[in-house]
């Protein structure tokens, strides 16, 4: 169960969650800092992580055009770096039973 974090959240969020989300990367991680939404999505499909963000744009495209990729939509606001781990340690095993179930393509967070 791998993540691809958004640039909209700190880079250091693979690393201090690698205990419950091995391998899991940030875009910059892989040289998309800044790129357009499609390539980002085609790289988390094609490499079978799960994209989270807070980016309304990963929302409706994950309604649009289903899983893969799954997207973690996280409703937080302004936020630490953190709250937003403890929100991803605090709801693993909702994010296990997502990653599981075939017929979700979204979770939403908040």
């Amino acid at each position: 169960m791998k993540l691809l974090f958004d640039e909209n959240f700190s880079p250091k969020l693979p690393n201090r969650l690698s205990d419950i989300f091995p391998n899991s990367l940030h875009v910059r991680d892989v040289g998309m800092k800044a790129t357009i939404h499609p390539i980002v999505w085609d790289y988390a499909k094609n490499n079978n992580l799960m994209i989270v963000s807070k980016d309304a744009d990963r929302h409706d495209l994950s309604l649009v055009f289903g899983n893969p990729p799954k997207v973690i939509s996280l409703r937080l606001g302004n936020c630490s770096t953190l709250q937003i781990e403890n929100l991803l340690r605090r709801d693993f095993n909702a994010i296990e039973l997502f990653y599981e179930d075939e017929t979700l393509s979204l979770l939403a967070l908040s």
